[in-house]
């Protein structure tokens, strides 16, 4: 059957996601809001750490409760750990002036480093999240091919539920 990927794969597959959405949401965002027909998304190579990390923990928080409680409630949750972890990691790199965004333009900001007019994108973002990219990492396996003449070359496999 293969082996499950393991948690440095795990977060590096979270990582890339995550960086790229970044860029995407970046992207359509310009475009909604100034017609900026360019698409140009931006990110920071922070984002790669922070999106990694975040979604590595929210992971762990799915196993936990993917039992206990509804879709609606997880969610919920998932949304209030991204805001924790990003106003945390906003502040850290603030102190050294690292800090790549800043949500003071925002009506309902908080410190500029979060801002609650992004509630729907990051609850949608987390039930995607769950859904398509937690779900399908955790069913990835690595299987080893029959070893000859010295090759050790991996693949990957979608374990079957």
């Amino acid at each position: 059957m293969g082996r499950p990927l393991s948690p440095l794969y795990r977060w590096y597959i979270y990582a890339i996601h995550g960086y790229f959405s970044e860029v995407m949401f970046t992207a359509i965002w310009d475009f909604v809001v100034d017609r900026d027909w360019k698409f140009q998304g931006v990110t920071s190579i922070w984002a790669f750490f922070i999106y990694g990390t975040c979604s590595f923990a929210l992971e762990r928080l799915y196993l936990l409760l993917r039992d206990r409680c509804g879709l609606l409630i997880r969610c919920t949750l998932y949304t209030l750990c991204v805001y924790l972890w990003e106003f945390s990691t906003g502040y850290v790199l603030r102190l050294f002036n690292a800090c790549p965004w800043d949500y003071s333009g925002f009506r309902y900001n908080f410190m500029g480093l979060i801002t609650f007019e992004y509630c729907p994108f990051w609850f949608l973002g987390c039930l995607l999240l769950e859904k398509i990219i937690i779900c399908n990492t955790l069913r990835l396996r690595l299987n080893e091919p029959p070893k000859s003449k010295g090759q050790t070359i991996s693949r990957f496999e979608l374990k079957d539920d």
